[in-house]
């Protein structure tokens, strides 16, 4: 098999260049440099490894668990493994009796001429039926599509002045990131905008030729205030946007998220006309950076958590 570069992989596989440049920061696979690539690249052994990984992740593995499967013995991969079935087990059963309390319900609503057929034996009966600690349907991340539905949130994002930075060439993430944290340090920004937010985007997008590739992001602060070189001050004006809180690094769930506006009665997607430039206008918003990066990255600090933000109009 002949090397690979990350866009390859990306395409080939349908996971995000991020996910891998993570997976390869963790140490769970490698990348090298050639003579015949530009950027690093991923040998047969790598290839196999990502497709490993992306078959246990889609089984819902966390990494942690995908990492023992993968760097562990066999007797650990069996444990992990024989846990999960068990979890999988319990929540198949969990929805099997809320669907037989629907279906009762059902029968029960055609049955009766009004809508009061939610008496106290029929509610007695459904509690037996669904025990609370029993029938959980969202345990330990393990959730119907409903359940996931249910956390999408409709936020109105106001115009804001941000400090823009955009990188194109390698890790380009990593990169802004680094400017921004010095900025956000040298700058003071949090105690001069407490409710300072970072956004970021592929600015451009992976194109044909698998090589160029870049990320920007925005800061917000105040309207008065003047930012250094290699930043530049922008105006955002803000928008509708469907949100959906993710832990980092999953940015698999955009898929969700675009499959969720696909499928909604009242909003549509309202992206932007060149989508490579701007991955169609979605941003991503790491919660809590600004603070995070103000406090010199406490060990025990806030969690990283993501809001994947599509914008969308109403139909």
């Amino acid at each position: 098999m002949a090397h690979m570069t990350i866009s390859e992989v990306s395409k080939k596989f349908g996971i995000s260049a991020r996910m891998l440049r993570y997976y390869e920061k963790e140490g769970m696979i490698e990348s090298t440099h050639t003579e015949d690539y530009a950027y690093r690249v991923y040998d047969e052994n790598a290839v196999r490894r990502i497709r490993q990984i992306i078959t246990l992740r889609r089984l819902r593995l966390p990494l942690k668990k995908i990492r023992a499967i993968t760097d562990g013995g066999r007797q650990e991969a069996a444990r992990i493994l024989k846990e999960a079935l068990t979890d999988t087990e319990q929540c198949i059963s969990s929805m099997q009796t809320v669907k037989q309390a629907l279906g009762k319900l059902s029968e029960l609503l055609q049955s009766k001429e009004d809508t009061d057929f939610l008496t106290e034996d029929v509610i007695e009966e459904m509690t037996a039926l669904l025990p609370l600690e029993k029938h959980r349907l969202n345990d330990d991340g393990k959730s119907a599509y409903a359940e996931k539905e249910s956390h999408i949130r409709i936020v109105l994002l106001p115009p804001c002045t941000v400090a823009s930075y955009q990188y194109i060439g390698e890790n380009p993430e990593e990169k802004v990131g680094d400017v921004m944290d010095k900025f956000v340090r040298s700058e003071r920004l949090y105690e001069k905008k407490p409710d300072s937010r970072l956004f970021g985007f592929n600015s451009p997008d992976y194109g044909d030729d698998g090589m160029l590739h870049g990320y920007e992001d925005w800061v917000t602060i105040p309207g008065d205030m003047e930012v250094p070189a290699p930043l530049s001050k922008k105006h955002f004006d803000g928008g509708l946007y469907a949100a959906y809180t993710v832990n980092f690094p999953d940015f698999f769930e955009w898929d969700f998220l675009k499959s969720w506006i696909e499928n909604n009665g009242r909003y549509q997607a309202d992206y932007s006309d060149n989508a490579r430039l701007n991955m169609g206008g979605c941003l991503e918003e790491h919660l809590n950076w600004v603070y995070s990066a103000h406090t010199d990255w406490p060990l025990n600090g806030i969690d990283g958590k993501i809001d994947l933000l599509l914008p969308i109009k109403p139909k």
